[in-house]
This record gives C-alpha cells, sequence and structure tokens, in this order.
C-alpha cells in the first residue's frame, strides 16, 4: 500500500500534531507499508520518507501561533507529489488548516481520511462555515483524538466522527541515557505562552524546597517577561528549543514532568511521552489531560490555575517513593495502550476500508 500522509504544520517546528505525523509515518513504515510525508519544511526535512513544500508563514491560532503554508508554491509543489506519487490513499491530519491539506482536499487525489487534532473553536469555522464544510465533505472518512476535538469538529463541520487518540513511540521513549541532574528536577515543556500555564509552575517552584531545579524547554511571546520575572533564581535553567534527542534525554533524567496548562489542549501526548520515559507526571485537571491520565492512578492532576496545590502536588512525587513508584508503573501501562504500534494497526485497518470502498464505486 502506498500511503501519503499530509501535515499543514512545519516538520522543523516543534509540536504534537507534527510529532503524531512522523511517528505514525515510522510506525506504517516498520508495518512494511511505503509512506511519505508531504509538509512545509524550514530547514532540512526530520526524516527521509519527507517531501518538503516550502517555509512556513507563523500564523495565530487556538490561542497558539500555527507554523502553516498558505503560499502558491507551496500549494503547486502539493499538486505535483500528489500527480506523480500516485498513492493509494492520502491521511490528511487537520484538514481545515490552510495549506497542503486544503488543496489536497480540493484536488482529491486519493480516498481520503481525516484526523481532527484541535479543541476549542475555530474562527474560520465560524466565519467560513459554508467553505469549510465543502471541504470537509470531501473526505471519505473523519476521526478525531478526543471527544473535545471531536465536539468541536461536530460544531463547526457536521458529519460523522470516530475517536482514535494520539499514539507514543514506546521504545523511542523507553531507551537511551538519562540527562544527568543536580537535585529534585521537574521538566516542563511547550510554547511559552498564557494557556501552557508556565506562570504558575514558577510560581509554585517558590513554595518548593530550595534544592528544587526546573527546566524549562521550548519559547514563545511569554518567554522574555517570563525570564525577567524569575531573573536570579538559578534553579531556573531555560533550554530554548531542544531537539527530540535531548526531550528524550530530559524526560528520562527529570524526577517529575510538569504540565500545567490551563485550557485548549485536545490531547496530552507529551504527558504520554513522560509516562514511556518513566517519569512521574503532575498536571493540570482539564478534559484534554484527564483523556489520558487516571488522577492518583497514571497521574496527579489538580485544579488550574492553582499554584499552591500544584507545588504539594509536586512536593508529594518528589518526596515519597512509593507514591512516586507507583505512578511509574501505572503510567508506563497507560502509554503502552497508546502505543503509536497499535494506533498504526488500527488506521491501516481504515485505509483498506476506503480502498476497498473506492474500488466498488461506480465512476
Amino acid at each position: 500500500m502506498r500511503i501519503g500522509i499530509v501535515c499543514p504544520y512545519s516538520l522543523t517546528v516543534p509540536g504534537g500534531v507534527q510529532m503524531q505525523v512522523l511517528g505514525l509515518a515510522r510506525s506504517l513504515r516498520k508495518q512494511g507499508e511505503r509512506v511519505r510525508v508531504l509538509a512545509p519544511c524550514d530547514g532540512p526535512p526530520p526524516d527521509a520518507g519527507v517531501t518538503p513544500l516550502g517555509s512556513s508563514l507563523p500564523t495565530a491560532a487556538n490561542g497558539s501561533v500555527a507554523p502553516v503554508a498558505p503560499d502558491p508554491a507551496a500549494q503547486l509543489r502539493v499538486i505535483r507529489a500528489m500527480r506523480d506519487e500516485a498513492f493509494d490513499v492520502v491521511h490528511l491530519h487537520e484538514p481545515l488548516a490552510p495549506g497542503p491539506t486544503t488543496t489536497t482536499l480540493l484536488t482529491r487525489p486519493a480516498p481520503m481520511i481525516g484526523t481532527f487534532h484541535a479543541a476549542g473553536s475555530s474562527r474560520a469555522y465560524e466565519m467560513m462555515p459554508n467553505v469549510v464544510r465543502f471541504l470537509a465533505n470531501r473526505l471519505d472518512d473523519r476521526c478525531a483524538v478526543s471527544e473535545d476535538a471531536r465536539k468541536m469538529a461536530v460544531a463547526g463541520l457536521g458529519g460523522s466522527y470516530d475517536l482514535t487518540f494520539n499514539g507514543v513511540e514506546i521504545a523511542r521513549f523507553g531507551s537511551g541515557v538519562p540527562h544527568p541532574t543536580e537535585g529534585p528536577t521537574i521538566l516542563f515543556l511547550g510554547r511559552h505562552e498564557p494557556r501552557k500555564g508556565l506562570a504558575d509552575l514558577l510560581a509554585s517552584l517558590q513554595q518548593l524546597p530550595v534544592d528544587t531545579h526546573l527546566w524549562v524547554a521550548g519559547e514563545g511571546p511569554e518567554t522574555a517577561a517570563l525570564k525577567a520575572r524569575s531573573a536570579g533564581d538559578a534553579r531556573v535553567e531555560w533550554l530554548g528549543t531542544i531537539g527530540e534527542t535531548e526531550k528524550i534525554a530530559r524526560l528520562r533524567g527529570a524526577d517529575v514532568f510538569c504540565a500545567p496548562s490551563l485550557h485548549g489542549e485536545s490531547f496530552g501526548i507529551v504527558m504520554l511521552e513522560a509516562m514511556a520515559a518513566g517519569t512521574p507526571v503532575v498536571a493540570c485537571d482539564i478534559p484534554g489531560y484527564a483523556n489520558v491520565a487516571r488522577h492518583g492512578s497514571d497521574a496527579v492532576l489538580v485544579p488550574p490555575g492553582d499554584t499552591k496545590l500544584l507545588a504539594e502536588a509536586i512536593r508529594k512525587v518528589l518526596t515519597e517513593p512509593r507514591r512516586r513508584d507507583a505512578l511509574i508503573e501505572s503510567g508506563r501501562k497507560r502509554a503502552d495502550h497508546f502505543s503509536m504500534a497499535r494506533l498504526a494497526s488500527l488506521y491501516l485497518e481504515r485505509y483498506e476500508r476506503l480502498i476497498a470502498r473506492s474500488a466498488v464505486r461506480p465512476g
């Protein structure tokens, strides 16, 4: 089977959808399938199986910034690639994002399945309802990674969506040398913007023992202000944007992974990555994270915005070995349930059904 996977976001910019696309492609190839990923790339492609479509343009979306490629040159590359590759099936991630996925919908080169990741609201859905519904109706199959993502898609686009999930590459995160630490260490990974809750985590750090360290990975519009606020605190190490190899090493080295997001998360894939790496998780109790982790079993979930409870949860995980070990054991089992290999097998079944239906469809 020749499978095309289209991602609207730059693969050289860290992001949950991008990591899902690359991980799914790797897992499908391990199962013997021929897979090519089409996506923008701001620099060398991160994988040999990627067709780069050009550079991205940062665009505001869902309280964040999406690195999309809506320019005509990128669309021409999409059309050319679809013609040359002759895919048996095409899998679109965030099908309604501007650029390569919408161009693929318009050209419709093969049976198409769309996976919807975003939760919350979409200005495009509200301002151009007829256009987005027309495009969505060109899909042959629709999936959503969480109940929140499904609700957003149904409200904006209509139609039906099967629930899938985001997958984690278990072996990739469960191996490798942990990054060394100098004491109890917390890791934060994510874009520095209000909804990610980094300001709350920095406030919680002030309530923790003086030997507690914090690794902060990522960048964003709040970086400068948050750095200034914590200036002089040697416990905070600002890592900037880090690659996958360092991310895995930091996850494996940290004593706690903290995801203090306040809202807008559809699926907590980074929590699963931490669980697969054998790191206990403390996060905010928002729907997107509750989809992944069961409070008190796979992770400790606290009310969003409560810095006192966040600090207390982190302190208990750091100082209570039995609680920590139980979270690690349960977290690893939970990550296994969401393995990328299992997700790839489920998608393969859908691809095969789509191709079979297309073969018997009149015309």
